[in-house]
């Protein structure tokens, strides 16, 4: 009797007993490689990729497994788009606004200069429109992104010598992430995008004269206060970023339903831990400059209100000349406006309060 009639007449216990088994299609393993911006060292936002990527092989019971390469390994830094869009790599962890030079509409997706803060940020892109008009601007990019980790607030960076002034900033040569260097280019200073790897050479060799990076457990970890002394506040270019997870299209859609649904899973788990880590870590890592004699200061209101007014003509030239800039910066400011206006009342009362409060 052939296969096919001992299935037929026996049935499965038939076929059980007389020790035949029937084809079982396993879902194949699925094996990706992640391409980060960022280098090993720093373990809050390298880290979220490593934080995505266990969360995925968990969740799959081993199925699907996603390798991360620092920045460097498979590709520059800067060079994760490019390799995403090519296919190359079918995912990579990044700063969405490193690549504005493509279109400042990348900005958007990472952090704007008095843009909104983490919580308000995450819920325009989570329960807003963010998401969708991103994914739109990203589909010419073979792009789908997710939520990859928020860093809070950061600092306004480390300089040399102190800023009084807006008249301090004209020519200085200020390393800064994304597009705030817009904004300083506008105020008469001169932006330097270069990796987080390569700050402490820079300000070391007087190559610059300022940099920023993220805030006080990242910006520890780079020795930084070692060659420059005064660490400003607030970094208003980044009142927080959304790191993100570019995932290739192709890629993407060619995944069962059940392991796209990993991807986002996985994703929300490498925000919320990453944004928590940041929390957490800061404020002792602020204690521990502040006791190796860094000088921690405000920027002035004049630089606060020259950088803001700077920065609205940065936004009224590309409301005029970039037309995916106009589209998703009017939901985003819209979005902005409410959301300043509630935490003014709740989120915001109950933070002054607290913060004059002794614990």
């Amino acid at each position: 009797m052939d296969r096919r009639s001992l299935i037929k007449n026996a049935g499965i216990a038939g076929v059980l007993a007389a020790g035949v088994a029937p084809a079982v299609h396993a879902q194949a393993a699925v094996r990706w490689r992640l391409a980060s911006s960022f280098p090993k060292s720093l373990d809050t936002i390298f880290g979220a990729a490593e934080v995505f990527s266990n969360a995925v092989k968990s969740m799959s019971g081993g199925k699907f497994e996603v390798s991360v390469h620092a920045a460097g390994e498979l590709m520059p830094a800067f060079g994760v788009v490019d390799g995403v869009q090519n296919g190359t790599v079918e995912i990579a962890h990044t700063a969405p606004y490193y690549f504005f030079g493509k279109n400042e509409a990348f900005a958007i997706g990472g952090a704007i200069p008095f843009g909104m803060n983490s919580r308000q940020l995450t819920a325009w892109m989570v329960d807003g429109n963010g998401e969708k008009l991103m994914r739109e601007f990203y589909a010419q990019y073979n792009i789908i992104d997710f939520i990859g980790g928020n860093t809070g607030t950061q600092m306004g960076g480390w300089f040399r010598k102190e800023v009084k002034s807006p008249e301090d900033i004209k020519g200085l040569k200020f390393r800064i992430g994304g597009f705030g260097g817009r904004v300083i280019e506008r105020m008469g200073g001169v932006p330097q995008n270069i990796p987080g790897g390569e700050i402490y050479q820079a300000l070391e060799k007087g190559t610059i004269d300022a940099a920023e990076w993220i805030g006080p457990y990242d910006d520890q970890k780079l020795g930084i206060n070692k060659v420059a002394p005064f660490y400003y506040y607030p970094g208003w270019w980044e009142g927080s970023l959304n790191l993100s997870f570019y995932a290739n299209d192709k890629a993407f859609n060619g995944l069962s339903d059940e392991n796209k649904a990993i991807i986002k899973a996985a994703s929300y788990e490498a925000h919320v831990t990453t944004q928590a880590r940041y929390d957490a870590r800061n404020p002792g890592a602020l204690k521990q400059l502040v006791g190796a004699k860094t000088k921690v200061l405000p920027f002035p209101q004049s630089v606060m209100d020259a950088s803001f007014k700077a920065a609205k003509e940065v936004y009224a030239d590309l409301n005029a000349k970039n037309p995916a800039w106009k589209k998703i910066y009017a939901d985003y400011l819209n979005f902005q406006r409410d959301e300043v206006l509630w935490f003014r009342f709740a989120e915001g009362t109950f933070d002054n309060f607290m913060q004059r409060q002794k614990l």
